[in-house]
């Protein structure tokens, strides 16, 4: 039901640790251009700031190498003229490969929130022979920068690259932890104030293939430490039909991922959305999955979730993408603020995987308890109690579960939290993965814009 390493949990100990060696990226440098987005920060949440690039008119800022926004139904970024050549060894199979390789630089962001933690998320189509490289390069509050740290090396597939984040990138101040910017030292005052990100897309030399990337950004916030958050008032009744997986009927099967089917508590999760919004693997896609096994899908989602640096398949990044992955389906990693928000995307029909820990008496009805876990939140009993689809359960029919809306809501929004052993661990903060159509519909674009995601 858990991540491969509870890495929230040891983030504390892990910061503590992290003085080591700056690592700047060796993609190629791009220009930096300032922003200002003042309407979209009125609009975001107290303690979160999103900034999401997707329009053409995104596409047309910042700066360009090689690359060229496209227009159309769906905007997007790809390779135009490449800027160069690189060569990549790839640290999972130790092949050196040479790549065509554009790039792009959005403007400087200026967060609403200055910030203890930035997450970067994007939604891509790479073709086979293609892949992307993202990177954030953020700007203190004392004015200093940092290197441009990757914040993944991703491609749909798993033929060309191993998809991968990078280990051991600090600069002193700020470390990246799997898919999470941090600084090393929150309580000193230091906050990220604004930051960039750069796309690199990369192709085999000689071909006029290319990667299409549709959104880009990140979620930067400040939660603060909290072992309890406030109670919300309960103020919808309601329940999404969303399909229902068991990530448990996978236990044992095809423990290269995450050692089989008892970790994949987040691509289980991400398949049952992607299914609510009625997109699926093919037949083709899914032949490699042993025919005796149900459910393959939830197979082909581990596998294609698999960060093999972190060698598990919960990144949350990469389940956004992976999710994106499917016609016309968006996809970010961010925070929300209380179940009031979560209950704004449920009644315009958006569910949402959230992530949390706990004791099992901290949770009645769960039955476990975990360092790490991910479920699908699919709707609210009159009550106000939450109605989670929650992948840890024996089997399909059992996945529904109802949990005590006070319970609840505390071990998703807090961020300290004490162990079976009574110490101190981290906790996410209400981190959350939200999935939804390209194209929502008016009452759906109002809620995600009400949040800052739309």
């Amino acid at each position: 039901m858990t991540d491969a390493t509870p890495r929230r949990t040891v983030l504390a100990a892990a910061l503590a640790a992290a003085a080591g060696t700056a690592v700047a990226s060796a993609a190629p440098a791009g220009a930096l251009v300032r922003e200002s987005r003042g309407a979209d920060r009125a609009a975001a949440p107290a303690l979160v700031d999103n900034r999401f690039w997707a329009s053409y008119a995104d596409w047309r800022g910042g700066t360009a190498a090689g690359t060229r926004a496209v227009a159309g139904r769906r905007p997007g970024l790809v390779i135009a003229t490449p800027a160069g050549q690189t060569d990549y060894t790839d640290p999972h199979t130790g092949s050196t490969s040479t790549w065509e390789y554009a790039s792009w630089t959005s403007p400087v962001h200026v967060s609403a929130v200055p910030a203890t933690e930035v997450i970067a998320s994007w939604n891509a189509d790479t073709p086979p022979g293609t892949w992307i490289q993202i990177e954030l390069r953020a700007t203190y509050g004392d004015a200093t920068t940092t290197p441009w740290f990757v914040m993944g090396r991703w491609a749909a597939g798993d033929g060309d690259i191993k998809r991968t984040s990078v280990d051991d990138q600090t600069d002193g101040k700020g470390s990246v932890w799997t898919d999470t910017f941090s600084l090393d030292d929150a309580a000193s005052g230091l906050r990220v104030v604004a930051y960039a990100l750069r796309l690199t897309l990369h192709r085999r030399p000689g071909t006029d293939l290319t990667p299409t990337v549709w959104r880009v950004g990140a979620m930067a916030s400040d939660v603060p430490d909290r072992f309890t958050v406030p109670a919300s008032v309960p103020g919808l009744a309601c329940e999404l039909v969303v399909p229902r997986y068991s990530q448990n009927i996978h236990a044992g099967r095809y423990p290269e991922y995450d050692n089989g089917g008892e970790a994949w508590c987040s691509p289980t999760s991400s398949q049952m959305i992607v299914e609510y919004w009625g997109r699926r693997p093919t037949a083709d896609d899914l032949a490699w999955v042993d025919p005796a096994y149900t459910d393959p899908q939830v197979c082909h989602a581990a596998r294609f979730t698999f960060d093999h640096q972190y060698e598990g398949c919960g990144n949350w990044p990469f389940n956004a993408a992976y999710a994106a992955t499917y016609p016309d389906l968006s996809a970010v990693v961010t925070r929300l603020g209380s179940l009031t928000d979560l209950e704004t995307l449920i009644r315009a029909g958006i569910p949402v995987i959230t992530s949390q820990s706990f004791r099992e008496e901290e949770l009645t009805g769960a039955g476990y308890g975990t360092a790490g876990h991910l479920m699908t939140v699919v709707g609210f009993t009159a009550e106000g109690d939450v109605i989670a689809n929650d992948p840890a359960s024996p089997d399909n029919p059992a996945v529904r579960r109802v949990y005590r809306r006070r319970e609840w809501e505390n071990i998703w929004l807090r961020t300290k939290r004490h162990d079976a052993n009574g110490k101190v661990r981290s906790a996410t903060g209400g981190v959350c993965y939200v999935y939804w159509p390209a194209r929502p519909t008016g009452a759906q674009h109002r809620a995600l814009r009400s949040l800052g995601l739309g």
